[in-house]
Formats: structure tokens, C-alpha cells, sequence
């Protein structure tokens, strides 16, 4: 199957740092070359994966030390190359939000559209009511509630490559992670009155994006004061490995309806349990009892962080395997892929 993949252009495919959607996108097009499909991936030009990569920037935005950019732009003249290349492939995979359904409307039963953010914004039922007929993926059955009667298609989970975080059968750390962005729906505050009642030192991997800047002012860095909180700040992927596998146990503890939480998989890679607030996606990715707990309150969170402390961490990994690794994500997107075209081809034929 010849499949172009089509990412958004903020970050490399895969990021250098932070990121969810590009790394996402690069996992899947490498799962999906291994699996035997001629895949293309449109990206900004520090993209790196397996598959052939169309550059349509130099490199990706937010890393770009040029003070003056387009994202619109940008991402405007990718789609215009796409277009001119769309009958080279099958399924044409886009991960821009809605950005292209203006420019595709002829071909939207060759495409396949997942999205990755948050869908209870103001703005989104009534745009996706004028383009019904594009298939839509979610990346968690929680994340279609705002958008109940849109043209989903299915859901596919996030998945990791098997062999990109090593399995920590007895972590040394001694502390808890914490692992994301700051901001407040993140909830770092929580996750420090956590770690200290819990009497555990945190380690804080986060990076804090210019909109959220005051916010940590004023908000977190007074709360850092002391030898049991450690703030590390954005770390790559080569670091991920360490500072996860190291950890007792990481927390989770979010205030929005998170549409999936990569790094909840990214722990369970490593073996180490999450702590959770239930929340958005939080009950279908973690199994409580099992790769986590899920809770409600700070007393719950305080009580779970001695629990998972004691959970085997290879039925942790085991969990992963079998439900969040790249070749299953890639393997349940293809199903989709088929059924989509084959749906696409009894038209075809009826009018043929």
C-alpha cells in the first residue's frame, strides 16, 4: 500500500525535545516501512525516519531561530505540495487537524484524518459539520465526547517502538517523575504536594512553553525551594530512558480531559507504574491495580505512590507490549486503511 503520512510542522519528525504528535507520526511511519508499505512523510526537513521524507521547510518551527515565521504559511505550502502528489498514493494520513479539508474535498474518501488534541473547543462543531464526509480517528474513545455524531472511523491508541525504552526490572532512582509540559492543566503543583506528603523526592522533566512562563513564575518555582524537588527541565529522548526506568513510580496528575498521555505509555515501557487522576483517557490506557492507579483525590494519589511501589513491573511492561507498541498501532491503522479504500472502491465501481 503506498501511504503518505502528512505531519504537522512544529516539531522534527521525531522531536529533538518535547512533543507528542511528530513523535507519533515517526513511530508509525517507521512501524508501517517495516510492515512492508511504501511510505512518504511530508515534514519539515529535520525529519528522520525510515521512510522517504518530503521537506517542505528547512527545518521544523519552534527550534527555528528566526525571529520572524509562518506557521499558516508554512503548513499552507505543504498541503499544496501534497495535493500536487495525491494520486501517487492510496490513503493520503494527515495529523493537521483540520487544516486540509478546504483543499481535499474531492478525495476525502482517500484520506484518513487522526486527530491529536483536545475537541471540546468552541469553534470545532460547527467546522467539522461542514466537512462530514472525512474520516476521522481518534486516539481514545473519551476523546470523541465533544464531537459525538462526527464521521469516526475508529480509534487507535499511541504505540512505541519495542525497543526504544529498555525495561528497568529494579530502579535505583528512589524518586518520583514527573514528565511533560508545565502548565495548569498538568497540574505540577499537585504532583510536588504528592511527592512531598508521600515523603519521596520528585524529579521534574518538563519543558515550559512562552505562553506558560508566568505561570511557572509564579505559580511553580516558588514550589521548587528544597533538596527533594529537582527541576531538570526538557530532556531528549536518549534521556527518557534513565530518568523513566529510574523512577519509583510516575505522576500523572492532570486536570483537563487528556486526549491520550503518551507518557503514561512511555512509563509502562520502562516498567515503571503511574499514578494517575481520572481523567480524559487516563482509565483506557492504564489498567488500575495492574500498570498504575487511578485516583481522585490527594489522599488517594499519596496512598497509591506506596502501592505501585510494590507492582511487578514486568506484567508493567508485558501490558505495553501487547497493547501500546508501534507494530500494534501500525497493524490496527492498515485495518482501517483497507477497510476505508475497499468501502471507497464499491462507489468506483458502481459508477464505472
Amino acid at each position: 500500500m503506498k501511504i503518505a503520512q502528512i505531519a504537522p510542522l512544529y516539531e522534527a519528525v521525531p522531536p529533538r525535545l518535547y512533543g507528542g504528535t511528530e513523535r507519533v507520526v515517526a513511530f508509525l511511519a517507521d512501524a508501517l516501512v517495516d510492515a512492508g508499505h511504501d511510505v512518504t512523510l511530508f515534514a519539515a526537513g529535520d525529519a528522520s525516519c525510515r521512510a522517504p521524507v518530503v521537506a517542505v521547510r528547512d527545518q521544523a518551527i519552534r527550534l527555528d531561530p528566526a525571529p520572524l515565521k509562518s506557521d499558516l504559511a508554512a503548513h499552507l505550502a505543504m498541503l499544496h505540495e501534497v495535493r500536487a502528489r495525491a494520486d501517487e498514493f492510496d490513503v493520503l494520513h494527515f495529523h493537521v487537524d483540520l487544516l486540509h479539508y478546504p483543499f481535499f474535498e474531492h478525495l476525502a474518501s482517500r484520506t484518513v484524518t487522526t486527530l491529536h488534541g483536545r475537541l471540546d473547543l468552541k469553534d470545532l462543531p460547527g467546522a467539522y459539520g461542514c466537512w462530514p464526509q472525512f474520516p476521522l480517528v481518534s486516539i481514545s474513545d473519551h476523546q470523541r465526547r465533544p464531537l459525538p455524531s462526527a464521521n469516526w472511523h475508529g480509534t487507535v491508541h499511541h504505540g512505541l517502538p519495542l525497543d526504544l525504552l529498555p525495561f528497568t526490572a529494579a530502579p535505583k532512582g528512589g524518586y518520583l517523575a514527573f514528565l511533560g509540559r508545565v502548565s495548569p492543566e498538568k497540574r505540577l503543583d499537585r504532583a510536588i504536594q504528592i511527592a512531598r506528603a508521600a515523603g519521596m523526592p520528585l524529579r521534574i522533566a518538563a519543558k515550559v512553553d512562552a505562553a506558560d512562563q508566568q505561570y511557572f513564575a509564579r505559580r511553580i518555582e516558588p514550589l521548587l525551594d528544597g533538596p527533594d524537588i529537582e527541576f531538570v527541565g526538557e530532556i531528549n529522548e536518549a534521556g527518557k530512558a534513565a530518568f523513566l526506568g529510574e523512577a519509583e513510580a510516575l505522576l500523572f496528575p492532570i486536570d483537563w480531559p487528556e486526549p491520550f498521555g503518551l507518557v503514561m505509555i512511555e512509563a509502562m515501557a520502562c516498567g515503571t507504574p503511574v499514578v494517575a487522576w481520572n481523567c480524559g483517557s487516563v482509565p483506557e490506557v492504564l489498567e488500575d491495580g495492574v500498570t498504575g492507579r487511578i485516583v481522585d483525590s490527594l489522599p488517594a494519589a499519596i496512598a497509591a505512590v506506596a502501592q505501585v511501589r510494590r507492582y511487578d513491573r514486568a506484567a508493567i511492561r508485558a501490558q505495553f507490549d501487547k497493547r501500546f507498541s508501534a507494530p500494534v498501532m501500525a497493524a490496527r491503522y492498515v485495518e482501517l486503511y483497507e477497510r476505508l479504500l475497499e468501502a471507497d472502491r464499491g462507489p468506483r465501481r458502481r459508477r464505472a
